[in-house]
């Protein structure tokens, strides 16, 4: 049973979770891709610049666990084409003029839209595949390709006509908010009791193992967030290739990402999630230095190997943070699902004050320790022993609540 497919009969509502979770990142690789944008039509040095991935990932880090809570207490579907709309609007309208602070309120309520997202999307993706993790996979796979999407999404509409176009960035939201609809739909219809309170699954919580897992979260989130803040700007200067090479680079960053997503739910059919997450990290090791020190075109191999090598953890970590706590689910999401995304960001403005103090290079040099801090976090972490629930537990369990 563990093996089946993910989209035959069990868990039909991956699918559209997966395209919606990738109308929502889109908003946060967007953030990250209109940075040179606003580096080249507002003159923002890359302080100002690293600020504006500062104001969408604050609030984001701060805001995922507090939703995750309420998800806890009640399940709250209604947030899933709420958040998507805001997430959407705040990007939108970032690129109006108005100024800097203007800009990095937009972009902080976007940030506001996707922390509002994750932990009811991840809660709700757990429930309908399963728990499979090839399913949960999946659906971290959809926000990856959102991720992916962006530059090539900026590019064609920002590039070509400037920062006042940013309005025409609404569209993904809108068709993921369609996408939401049908999808609870049949959550409902699967899981009636599900609605009417929390989501709290049988099982002893483990906290300390928790912390240690989100503490390697935080590593790579340093890493990601650092790189996709700044890996078009180096791009362009390492291989001469401009702004073309810039935007290249953010999607073989990505890209990697999505490759690294599936790759992540098969290995974990095989062995330990525990295990793949850590030689994962200790091949980014080797894989952030070559994007750091290897000139010239070679750099996007590097590139892509960082990416796979981040996100083979990508959705073993949801999955692992909610068996470490198993009677809090929401919170587990929002704090895994959030910090991989946020955290990372309230270091961007270090880094960019380093590359204005010194030159990028030298920058980006102490990302490539990050992903060994995030393989110490986990050496001596085991497998949580909360089995993952059927969808027929889920549903004979949700009553007694």
């Amino acid at each position: 049973m563990r093996r089946t497919t993910p989209f035959r009969g069990r868990a039909p509502g991956v699918v559209p979770l997966s395209v919606g979770h990738a109308c929502v990142d889109v908003y946060q690789g967007a953030v990250a891709s209109l940075v040179p944008f606003f580096v080249a039509e507002r003159g923002y040095g890359y302080a100002a610049a690293s600020g504006i991935v500062l104001a969408a990932s604050l609030l984001s880090s701060v805001a995922q666990p507090v939703f995750g809570l309420l998800t806890d207490r009640r399940a709250m579907p209604w947030l899933l084409p709420l958040s998507t709309l805001l997430a959407g609007a705040g990007i939108a309208l970032s690129g109006l003029p108005g100024g800097y602070p203007p800009t990095l309120f937009c972009v902080a309520v976007s940030g506001l839209g996707i922390a509002a997202y994750h932990p009811e999307s991840a809660r709700t993706a757990r429930r309908v595949s399963g728990g499979s993790h090839r399913a949960m996979g999946w659906f971290a796979l959809g926000g990856n390709l959102g991720f992916a999407a962006a530059p090539l999404l900026v590019a064609a509409v920002v590039g070509t006509g400037g920062l006042g176009l940013t309005p025409l960035l609404a569209a993904p939201a809108v068709l993921g908010c369609a996408l939401c609809r049908p999808v609870l739909r049949a959550a409902r219809a699967r899981h009636p009791a599900d609605a009417a309170g929390g989501t709290a699954e049988a099982g002893r919580d483990d906290v300390p193992a928790f912390v240690r897992l989100s503490l390697a979260v935080v590593c790579r989130s340093v890493v990601f967030v650092g790189l996709s803040t700044f890996v078009s700007l180096y791009a362009a200067q390492r291989t001469g290739g401009g702004t073309a090479a810039g935007t290249a680079a953010l999607c073989v960053l990505y890209l990697g990402g999505a490759v690294g997503s599936v790759l992540g739910g098969a290995l974990a059919d095989r062995f330990s999630r525990v295990a793949v997450c850590r030689w994962s990290y200790l091949v980014a090791v080797g894989a952030v230095a070559g994007v750091v020190y290897v000139p010239g075109p070679a750099l996007l191999v590097f590139l892509a190997l960082t990416s796979a090598g981040l996100y083979v953890p990508f959705s073993l970590q949801v999955t692992l943070g909610q068996d470490y706590l198993p009677s809090r689910m929401g919170t587990a999401s929002g704090v895994t699902l959030g910090l991989t995304v946020s955290v990372g960001g309230l270091a961007g403005p270090l880094l960019g004050a380093l590359a204005d103090a010194t030159s990028l290079r030298w920058a980006l040099t102490p990302l490539i320790a990050m992903p060994a801090l995030a393989w110490l976090c986990l050496r001596r972490l085991s497998e949580p022993a909360v089995p993952r629930p059927a969808p027929a537990a889920v549903s004979r369990a949700a009553p007694r609540r």
